[in-house]
């Protein structure tokens, strides 16, 4: 027995090297394979400009040709419509023709018996002058009748011939294209395969979101994009709201909620601690209200959570103010009334909900030891103080699916963002939607090239919006291109992307371009977004970057 076992894990350590390699081979051989793809693509865009530059002779020198063909077409109808006349002209002088020769005839025979011989020659020759007239006009005419059909059957054949070319030319050139096409497209296959592979050694993940994905504007969510953005066109979309990442997720709250945690099981999920009894009785300074009762005024007045949500929800959210505020209190400092600190309304604390008013109650003086109990709406499905905010506790490319945020309803957790704040209503600097055309996307990425690859070769001040609600002297799209030209830019036209997530953060971004691939951090690509997106379009989050690259 304990030989074969020490046969079998000999063979295993054999193995391993195997299995090692064959996945590095794979990777080596993907590479190889993408490598031979790119050159094979930039032999065909040769081939395909060289053809093109004949083909645009060719279209130069069939212009010329049709051009040439519309002047005979011309020429034949004014000839067709001059045909009338002439046959009815060839008509009249074959009968003079008739008459005069006979007559021509006679006088010869006058002629020969005239007394006056003076008189019969010149009348002669009126006569014969007259037969030679008419000869010449049926002659003419004949041969212009005879000219005009000639015109007419090359006329037809030019045209059956150009016809040919212009079919071959079209032919030509779709299948070239068509072969570009597919070549780009195998390319992208095994760039994904690529990323596939070293994804699994890094630990990061391409995410993949479904289609239930309704944010609160229907043009800022995923099912908006993916039915009604025109083909070709990107979408940025970010995973959670205007959001620092810690503490607690209050939408995440609801979820758990939902699904039947308790306040206590939310709080330690979200900050590790279970919540102790502590005096809370007496007063705190409150900006612009003095100093009000701690529990029963301040903390009834908290507008943070909407009081409609689950109970074990709004006891958590009151636990997590209570202990915000509570060293405010202790240390007698004033604290703010607006969202840098947390929000107090005077009108709710004088007439709070009864459903706040009971979690504040029935936790009156539970606070979280040592903890500052930071919390934001929407943090995306990841938090830097506790991790994956998902059922199972971890990410991969499902992670969206999995979130508490999602099972909670939250309209934030991957939207893209194109308002001035939260609110749908707020300005949008005449923007619709938040899609972005493939022209788009490449000033973005010329921004990013320029702010991350200049150092200072170039003007990064004057990297800003184009858009008349920013102001200041932005780069024209023409300007940033040129000046992006020498960093890696100069690119005319975005045509597909991979994104590469990790622990809560975008690793990397990969953009097919008119100039080739374009890699950059997920922090690069972000700083470039926020900075030279049109209009309201942003990423809001604050210190990281955590989101993805849609693609229609």
């Amino acid at each position: 027995m304990a030989k074969r076992l020490f046969l079998f894990i000999f063979c295993v350590f054999l193995l391993l090297p195997i299995i090692f390699f064959a996945k590095a081979d794979e990777l080596d051989d993907i590479t190889k394979q993408l490598d031979s793809l790119k050159k094979d693509l930039q032999d065909k865009e040769s081939n395909f400009q060289n053809l093109n530059n004949q083909l645009n002779e060719i279209k130069a020198k069939v212009t010329f040709v049709e051009s040439e063909i519309v002047k005979k077409e011309e020429e034949v109808r004014i000839g067709e419509e001059a045909l009338a006349f002439q046959r009815g002209l060839l008509n009249e002088r074959a009968r003079s023709y008739y008459k005069n020769i006979n007559k021509n005839a006679i006088s010869i025979v006058n002629l020969l018996t005239a007394e006056n011989l003076s008189d019969s020659l010149q009348n002669f020759f009126y006569q014969k002058t007259l037969v030679d007239q008419d000869r010449n006009t049926i002659t003419r005419i004949v041969l212009y009748i005879r000219d005009l059909e000639t015109k007419k059957e090359e006329l037809k054949s030019e045209k059956s011939r150009l016809a040919v070319i212009n079919e071959e030319v079209d032919r030509q050139t779709q299948a070239l294209a068509g072969e570009i096409t597919t070549t780009k497209g195998k390319i992208a296959e095994l760039s994904a395969k690529q990323q596939e592979i070293i994804n699994a050694r890094s630990g990061s993940f391409t995410v993949n979101i479904g289609d239930s994905e309704l944010a609160d504007d229907y043009y800022a969510s995923i099912t908006g994009f993916r039915e009604a953005a025109p083909g070709g066109y990107f979408g940025a979309f970010s995973f959670g709201a205007y959001t620092h990442r810690k503490g607690m997720s209050q939408y995440g709250a609801l979820g758990r909620a939902q699904i039947g945690q308790d306040h206590r099981a939310i709080l330690r999920a979200y900050y590790g601690k279970d919540p102790e009894n502590r005096d809370t009785n007496g007063n705190i300074r409150v900006a612009e209200n003095g100093e009000i009762d701690f529990e029963t005024t301040y903390l009834y007045g908290i507008a943070e959570m909407p009081s409609s949500w689950h109970t074990e929800a709004l006891k958590a959210q009151a636990i997590a103010a209570r202990t915000y505020a509570y060293r405010y209190k202790q240390e007698g400092k004033e604290i703010c009334i607006t969202e840098r600190c947390q929000v107090f309304r005077k009108s709710k604390s004088d007439n709070p909900p009864a459903a706040w008013k009971q979690a504040v109650d029935d936790t009156k003086g539970q606070v979280l030891d040592g903890v500052v109990t930071f919390y934001s709406s929407t943090a995306g499905g990841y938090l830097t103080t506790s991790g994956w905010d998902t059922t199972d506790g971890s990410g991969g490319s499902n992670f969206i699916d999995k979130s508490y945020e999602k099972t909670g309803g939250s309209p934030w957790v991957y939207k893209s963002w194109y308002t001035q704040s939260y609110s749908i209503n707020s300005d949008k600097c005449g923007r619709s939607n938040p899609w972005l055309s493939p022209q788009e996307m490449a000033d973005i990425i010329n921004a990013v090239m320029v702010m991350h690859r200049s150092g200072s070769g170039a003007d990064t001040n004057r990297v800003t919006p184009t858009s008349s609600c920013w102001g200041g002297n932005p780069y024209s799209i023409d300007e940033l291109r040129s000046a992006s030209q020498s960093y890696g830019g100069g690119i005319n036209s975005a045509s597909g992307v991979v994104v590469s997530q990790g622990n809560g953060t975008t690793n990397q971004v990969t953009f097919q371009t008119d100039k080739g691939e374009k890699t950059m951090s997920g922090a690069e690509f972000k700083k470039g977004y926020n900075l030279r997106a049109p209009g309201r379009l942003s990423i809001p989050q604050s210190g990281f970057a955590f989101f993805n690259i849609e693609h229609k």
